[in-house]
């Protein structure tokens, strides 16, 4: 035990192995994210839009579910383990989706992705979590998440090119089967388990165990359960992108290349921007980190239906991944901050099993609104959520008393010193 070091610096072999590991978890959510709604139109005549989300309801509700399953079963099974057994689920995916004769095989594909995302990205970041103890927590969910979104965005655009230039299938998921198979064996053969980092931080903390995970983490503790309500409402939001965004796009007669541009702008704004953003979780109060992201999420969302040109649609997906890249990695931390080490894989499954029940849901009632009424109307209404969940984090959070800075007074300061920062300095707390 007294050889295991807690940071950042110390173990920073395993964690840019792990990093690594993450981005091709990511990479496997881009293969979808730029044509998989044209495949369901062009090929499979599917016009509902609520017929054609049903792959983001299943993704999303497998996805959540295997969360809680990971969280749960992270002490028993072992992380590592868990990454391993994670892959395997997704070897399948890019072939079935190369081959698939009829929507239904999608939806197969999709309940595979689901428990490879839920097994492989909920044990990376409780692996980086472990690793690097309690100081920069922060910055660690920013470059695991950077890696992930980055990801995202690097593969959706190369589909949504290569679908331009050679056909939507099979070309485009080439991809997917280098990134299953790379991820599998790196994480086979190169990546160690944490659980000694574990009991090396439990041994030192002081944070009381939770009385009831689930409630707490839920929503009785207000600052887990500030962070639970809006992780749905965000990925909820980013249902809605992914599955609407392509459709709008195309009526507005974007070409594929075009739609692969604006759909890769923002993860790639959330991938990029969490380098700087998962820094200042650890020095701001993440409660003011919190509203001011989901607050710039809905703004852009509430104006997004009125933009017409590709440079509209570029600068409000740079706003709206700025905006998600401030809440992600700090939802992760502020989780962490809030829970002691023996519970935090538990509650970290319950936190990720309610945001990404929001990919369900957000795809349902976008699919419901947009047949009702038009897409449009679900990007208006789930603008609004999102705002209201910016004022859930503003009038029931609280920025724990451990030296960080409230991010309000940093900014006024700021301005009265003409840009310059005297008296709040963004060093160690």
């Amino acid at each position: 035990m007294d050889t295991i070091k807690l940071g950042l610096k110390e173990n920073w072999k395993q964690f840019s192995l792990l990093v690594i590991i993450n981005a091709f978890v990511g990479g496997m959510v881009g293969l979808e994210r730029s044509i998989l709604p044209k495949i369901a139109e062009e090929e499979f005549h599917i016009a509902a839009k609520s017929a054609i989300l049903s792959f983001i309801i299943v993704f999303g509700i497998v996805k959540a579910i295997t969360n809680y399953y990971t969280g749960s079963l992270a002490n028993k099974v072992g992380r590592k383990n868990l990454l391993v057994i994670g892959w395997l689920f997704a070897i399948p995916v890019p072939f079935i989706l190369m081959h698939a004769s009829n929507w239904n095989w999608i939806i197969a594909a999709n309940i595979l992705l689901g428990i490879n995302q839920g097994l492989t990205w909920s044990s990376t970041v409780v692996m980086k979590i472990d690793l690097v103890g309690e100081k920069q927590r922060g910055f660690a969910m920013g470059l695991n998440e950077f890696a992930g979104y980055l990801s995202v965005a690097i593969v959706a655009f190369l589909t949504g090119w290569i679908a331009g230039e050679y056909g939507i299938r099979p070309y485009p998921f080439y991809i997917g089967i280098a990134l299953s198979f790379l991820g599998f064996f790196a994480s086979w053969f190169f990546i160690k388990d944490t659980k000694h980092h574990v009991a090396k931080e439990s041994s030192s903390n002081n944070i009381p165990l939770l009385k009831n995970i689930f409630w707490d983490t839920t929503w009785k503790n207000k600052n887990l359960g500030s962070v639970t309500q809006a992780g749905l409402i965000n990925n909820l939001n980013d249902g809605m992108v992914w599955g609407i965004f392509p459709i709008l796009l195309a009526q507005k007669n974007f070409t594929l290349e075009q739609i692969g541009i604006i759909t890769a702008t923002y993860p790639a704004v959330w991938g990029l921007g969490q380098l700087v953003t998962g820094k200042m979780s650890d020095h701001f109060c993440k409660k003011d980190m919190l509203f001011v992201g989901m607050f710039l999420q809905g703004i852009a969302l509430l104006i997004m239906p009125w933009a017409e040109t590709l440079t509209h649609f570029v600068t409000l997906s740079v706003v709206l991944g700025w905006g998600t890249a401030m809440v992600y990695p700090t939802f992760l931390a502020t989780v962490a901050e809030n829970t002691n080490p023996i519970d935090r894989p538990k509650s970290l499954g319950i936190f990720r099993l309610w945001r990404d029940l929001g990919y369900a849901i957000g795809a349902i009632l976008t699919g419901l609104i947009a047949d009702a009424l038009n897409i449009n109307a679900a990007v208006i209404v789930i603008g609004a959520l999102t705002l209201f969940s910016a004022l859930v984090i503003q009038y029931r959070m609280k920025c724990k008393n451990n030296g960080s800075i409230k991010f309000w007074s940093w900014l006024t300061k700021k301005t009265k010193n003409n840009g310059t920062c005297t008296n709040y300095q963004l060093h160690k707390p």
